[in-house]
């Protein structure tokens, strides 16, 4: 059985393409789920990606991963990344192995994106390489695994 990889968006991310290319490129979400899916694949991974603006679905989401039998998950939090304790409790409560990503370097951008929330419950954190990220995750992910 494919190990599976849960992949986690929060809210916006469903507008990538369109908004603010100039920070978050032209690609759309899902050019970066295919990309993503194509590269798991190669890794021997299964991916289920989804999207959310809400944040208590994310945080059920999360929550059904340990029933799903999700292997680890990977987490672009958007905007909920800086504000959202209760996606943070749900992530140290899975007791899967978690990797954020983020599209832009949230470390080069305003001062409030420079706190995340995600972080402590994530092994590590990939940020401003664009939809890339995605597959350097996958990456971390399966190094993980094999471990």
């Amino acid at each position: 059985m494919t190990s599976q990889i849960l992949v986690l968006n929060g809210p916006n991310l469903n507008m990538l393409g369109a908004r603010e290319p100039e920070i978050y490129g032209h690609e759309t979400l899902a050019d970066i789920e295919a990309a993503t899916r194509a590269h798991a694949q190669k890794c021997g991974l299964g991916v289920t990606f989804r999207q959310s603006n809400s944040e208590g679905e994310l945080v059920g989401w999360v929550q059904q991963a340990r029933h799903d039998r999700a292997a680890a998950l990977i987490v672009n939090a958007g905007a909920y990344t800086h504000t959202s304790v209760a996606l943070l409790d749900a992530l140290l409560s899975c007791d899967l192995p978690v990797v954020e990503v983020h599209l832009s370097n949230i470390h080069q951008r305003e001062e409030f994106r420079h706190h995340s929330y995600v972080s402590k419950a994530a092994v590590g954190m990939i940020a401003g390489f664009g939809g890339f990220g995605y597959a350097m995750a996958v990456d971390a992910l399966a190094h993980i695994l094999k471990q």
